[in-house]
């Protein structure tokens, strides 16, 4: 049964509307309620926290905000689990001023897709798999401009996660494609997506064509360790 009392807590010093929120979670688990059950009304949360109005109103809209309710006219708030998308929509909305970390962290999740799964890639890949891989890398050498050269890049990876046979997998690289693509675009030019992209994507494709695991780690690895290069020196010539 999906409960929401263990959604972390801060060591920081809290505004009063943050710590109704915790206690608010801490509600939501001392009495068991699940997805689909009602929160107290407004009224009744003021009376059990001593809180007022504005403070209630305020810490029930980041709730919701966290994808954790849902607030609906005369029915009050609803718990859901929308924590998910709500945690990716509002990291694409933000994907703008993206620390260093973050993008490390981002282009660790790809790795951990596309390099630390190599046995899994190299014992399902088929030539149809390296032939639908080259016809998309082709892409790149067509005049475009780099919102379209980073569409044919995300494809590119996309079709190769998809050698992996696991839809969970995809969909959640799908849900990060907003983050992405930025991602791909950052300090390039559509020249860049012709020359230095696609050379990178030929070396993996003609490792994943010789059976060659190691030159595909090392290629892929590399590829994915140039666009955290090419961020710190966007970042370090603002």
């Amino acid at each position: 049964m999906t409960t929401f009392a263990n959604m972390g807590k801060s060591t920081v010093a809290r505004s009063a509307v943050d710590e109704l929120v915790d206690r608010m979670r801490q509600l939501i688990g001392e009495r068991g309620l699940t997805v689909g059950d009602q929160l107290p009304t407004e009224k009744e949360l003021c009376e059990i926290f001593g809180a007022s109005r504005n403070t209630v109103r305020e810490a029930m809209r980041i709730l919701k905000t966290y994808g954790v309710v849902e607030v609906r006219p005369k029915v009050g708030a609803t718990i859901v689990d929308n924590r998910m998308s709500s945690a990716i929509e509002m990291f694409s909305f933000n994907v703008m001023n993206i620390s260093i970390e973050t993008f490390s962290d981002i282009q660790g999740f790809r790795g951990l897709l596309e390099v630390s799964s190599v046995e899994a890639l190299f014992d399902q890949i088929t030539d149809e798999d390296i032939s639908d891989l080259r016809g998309i890398n082709s892409k790149l050498k067509e005049p475009s401009e780099i919102d379209v050269a980073s569409e044919h890049d995300f494809e590119f990876h996309t079709r190769l996660i998809r050698v992996l046979r696991n839809k969970a997998i995809l969909d959640i690289y799908g849900l990060m494609k907003p983050v992405i693509l930025r991602i791909m675009k950052n300090g390039k030019t559509p020249d860049t997506f012709k020359t230095a992209t696609f050379e990178e994507h030929e070396g993996v494709i003609n490792a994943l064509e010789a059976r060659d695991r190691l030159a595909y780690q090392y290629l892929m690895n590399s590829h994915l360790e140039n666009g955290i290069v090419n961020f710190r020196h966007v970042r370090k010539n603002k």
